[in-house]
């Protein structure tokens, strides 16, 4: 390898040693578009070239194994990869859990996809769902590491007991701060899984080293892990702009920075912003917010101007110990129905594939953070002293589970 960096797949790729127990064994890989090699090439492709590996079928999760859908919902269908002659199951179509006839069809699952390190991110249910049944049919799983391209910080309100669901797989907070790899670690103790389940570490990732604070910016290209991730910044503000998906607001969906952005037609920026500010400025902390105008193309408020806030972090705006995407998108909120209190704020809608409970309280992992915003005498310090107790929590239960300094 020409790089100091590599993710587990390179390194599965580069190091006989590794890939030699997976020989004469039927061999599955969970993967998507960004589970690629230094080299660009999809892991895919890569897995079917190496000498040793006999790959007998793959699974796509949300949005494809090759990134065919473009929204929510939006299911993928069963197929036959026609290079390679093996069958390619959907996990986000029919069934959302691999079922027997699938787990059937290999010895061992690789799994190489690309997290963006929060909660919500549905590639984090599909590994949960795949070891489970792993366990259940008897069944090995690798994990190929890649990095949490947000790093280390940990935010937001643990999903509480009964919020399980597509979006929620266990008791998290929204940026969880672990890789896929570390992840797999803690489901299998949170779950009391009988699994073999190893992880293929990554070599060389500093996940607190400047200026990707996550991920490797010099040696290493951004591949968009689903449609609306298309670079480092958006994952930035992904544990805060996700809940955008929960109200009428636009997330920016239909235009060219998803998730980076949001706003509404005849919605008053500056003064939303300046009651941002007024009420908690210092959650504003670590970015640059700048007021815009975008029409989306599709999605929410498709061919309407909307009136919309920016969310910058890029070098030079960017401050990693001190942003914090959900308190800040939990600030607009309140700084809006605070100006308006009658606003419709949230959406009630069905939300992958949940229709009595709002997509809100989904995303959150219960209502506390709908009500908190609701209750016209709540103060931040209220949200703050929740928040901050289950991230304390949080930062104890995930020591055991860390692979990397």
């Amino acid at each position: 390898m020409n790089t100091r960096f590599c993710t587990g797949l390179d390194r599965l790729l580069a190091e006989p040693g590794l890939v030699r127990p997976l020989a004469g064994r039927r061999v599955a890989l969970l993967a998507h578009p960004a589970s690629v090699t230094h080299g660009l090439a999809h892991a895919l492709d890569a897995l079917a070239a190496l000498p040793g590996v006999k790959l007998s079928a793959a699974f796509g999760p949300q949005h494809g194994l090759r990134g065919d859908k473009q929204d929510n919902m939006a299911e993928s269908p069963d197929y036959v990869d026609p290079a390679l002659g093996i069958p390619v199951f959907s996990l986000y179509g029919e069934a959302r859990r691999p079922s027997a006839a699938m787990m059937d069809s290999f010895d061992a699952l690789l799994v190489d996809m690309q997290d963006l390190g929060c909660r919500i991110y549905t590639f984090i249910t599909t590994l949960r769902y795949a070891l489970e049944e792993a366990a259940r049919h008897g069944k090995s799983v690798w994990v190929l590491d890649r990095p949490n391209p947000v790093g280390r910080p940990v935010e937001g309100l643990l999903l509480r007991a009964g919020w399980e669901s597509f979006v929620g797989a266990g008791p998290l907070p929204m940026r969880h701060g672990l890789t896929l790899g570390e992840l797999a670690r803690w489901f299998i103790a949170e779950l009391r899984l009988d699994v073999d389940c190893q992880v293929v570490a990554m070599a060389g990732w500093k996940p607190d080293a400047a200026p990707g604070h996550g991920w490797p910016l010099a040696e290493r290209a951004w591949v968009n892990p689903s449609p609306n991730a298309p670079n480092l910044f958006m994952a930035r503000a992904y544990a805060g702009t996700v809940m955008l998906e929960g109200t009428t607001l636009s997330e920016g969906r239909g235009t060219t920075r998803p998730l980076e952005l949001f706003g509404a037609p005849a919605l008053d920026t500056r003064a939303l912003v300046a009651e941002m500010r007024a009420l908690a400025p210092h959650w504003l902390a670590g970015c640059r917010l700048r007021e815009c105008w975008f029409e989306p193309t599709f999605h929410k408020h498709a061919g309407q101007l909307c009136a919309g806030v920016q969310i910058h972090v890029e070098t030079g705006h960017y401050d990693h110990a001190a942003f914090r995407p959900w308190r800040l998108m939990a600030l607009a909120f309140k700084a809006l129905r605070r100006l308006e209190p009658g606003y419709p704020l949230w959406r009630d809608f069905p939300y992958e594939y949940e229709y009595d409970r709002l997509a809100i309280d989904l995303i959150n992992g219960s209502p506390s953070l709908r009500e908190w915003v609701d209750d016209a005498a709540a103060a931040p310090e209220d949200l703050d002293a929740l928040a901050s107790a289950d991230e304390n929590a949080w930062n104890e239960i995930r020591r055991p589970y860390l692979l990397y300094p």
